[in-house]
């Protein structure tokens, strides 16, 4: 117990002598021991990488969840060291919405097969970002944050003892000033004429005791020297290695690029894809929807015939297949060839690539059939159809 009384009263008296050296230095009333040029420099290299770290870490975050409720979530996540729940991502979900309007459409029809192609596309890049971010994680995020949550804790750390021994030094080199002012103003009054005899003991006694506490203030001097000394080197190595962290993130950043590279080259082969699965759709639908002079008219999109210079029938409608639906006064069913837009409420619009049922009307117009979809009937145009066997 006396031990641990004696240390608590020693770390006690050095951490007031820190104080008292710390607020005299504020206000100016003693000197301060600076540290040299190459360590500065080095101090302030670290402080500026550490500030730019934890801003590429913070806006890399941001790029890859921009919403910061998520964000906050997948924090709070690893701060209690669970699983972040796996989520879809926005391109996932408006894959898996364009599928089921696809196939609530039908998926024989134009826009219901677009909507479930692009619909999957939209999955497949939602896949190829949770990939993208998953690498990025790792690759990147993960060392920056073992840099400043690891190394530049040890810097900060070995940095904060460099300082406190560089207060002891300075508080050690105020000791001994004084006791040297002390020292010669005690040898000034002996070397002048005795005041009497009852003085003599007095002024050997405080000579001797002065000259004690000088020595054991150089003593304390030259051993705050030494540990000042040998815990500047060891910040200075540590801060050397700074370095390395900068090489290390430099390989970071260039597997970061490779994996944006790969990540935004697979979206653009995913995409070229779907506008060719698209383009050969024969649609008007497309062209019909479009507005004039739309910045989206750079995108190629194949333009459907005008209904003026639709090609004619296949032969082998306009003979046996259209002559026997004619004579039999029955029911075929028939592929649309193209979009086909009403004109008037006696007709039927008609989606390119649905079945539809026709049948001939006694008296109608040769060029025109009955079509028929669930409860819908109307006059369609036979240029328009393919006759199914």
């Amino acid at each position: 117990m006396e031990f641990n009384v004696r240390r608590l009263a020693a770390d006690a008296g050095t951490f007031l002598s820190r104080a008292v050296q710390f607020t005299e230095e504020k206000f100016g009333q003693v000197e301060k021991t600076e540290l040299d040029a190459h360590l500065e420099t080095l101090l302030s290299r670290a402080e500026s990488t550490k500030h730019w770290t934890e801003k590429i870490m913070k806006q890399t975050e941001v790029l890859l969840q921009p919403n910061p409720n998520v964000r906050m979530e997948e924090f709070l996540y690893e701060m209690l060291d669970k699983k972040v729940p796996m989520r879809a991502s926005n391109h996932e979900l408006l894959g898996e919405c364009m599928i089921d309007s696809g196939h609530e459409f039908g998926p024989g029809t134009a826009y219901g097969s677009a909507l479930i192609k692009s619909g999957e596309t939209e999955k497949l890049l939602g896949s190829s970002e949770k990939e993208f971010i998953q690498s990025s994680a790792i690759n990147f995020l993960t060392p920056f944050r073992n840099f400043i949550e690891g190394d530049f804790k040890t810097i900060l750390k070995e940095r904060k003892l460099l300082q406190n021994k560089r207060l002891d030094l300075d508080a050690a080199k105020n000791r001994v000033k004084k006791a040297r002012a002390a020292d010669a103003r005690a040898a000034e009054l002996n070397s002048s004429p005795p005041l009497g005899e009852e003085y003599v003991a007095h002024f050997s006694y405080m000579l001797s005791f002065l000259h004690v506490r000088l020595l054991k203030a150089e003593t304390e001097l030259r051993i705050a020297q030494s540990e000042f000394d040998r815990q500047a080197e060891i910040t200075r190595l540590l801060l050397e290695g700074i370095s390395s962290a900068h090489a290390h993130h430099l390989r970071c950043l260039n597997d970061f690029v490779d994996a944006q590279a790969a990540y935004y080259a697979q979206c653009y082969q995913y995409m070229v894809n779907l506008q060719k699965q698209l383009g050969s759709f024969p649609s008007t639908f497309s062209n019909n929807n479009q507005p004039t002079g739309s910045s989206s008219a750079s995108i190629s999109v194949p333009t459907a015939q005008p209904a003026a210079s639709l090609p004619a029938p296949p032969p082998s409608q306009t003979s046996p297949a259209l002559n026997e639906l004619r004579s039999t006064s029955g029911t075929r069913k028939a592929r649309v060839l193209y979009d086909y837009d009403a004109a008037s409420s006696s007709e039927l619009s008609l989606l390119a690539d649905e079945v539809i049922t026709v049948s001939s009307v006694p008296g109608m117009d040769s060029d025109w059939l009955m079509g028929q979809r669930g409860n819908q009937k109307g006059k369609v145009p036979i240029t328009y159809l393919e006759l199914l066997n």
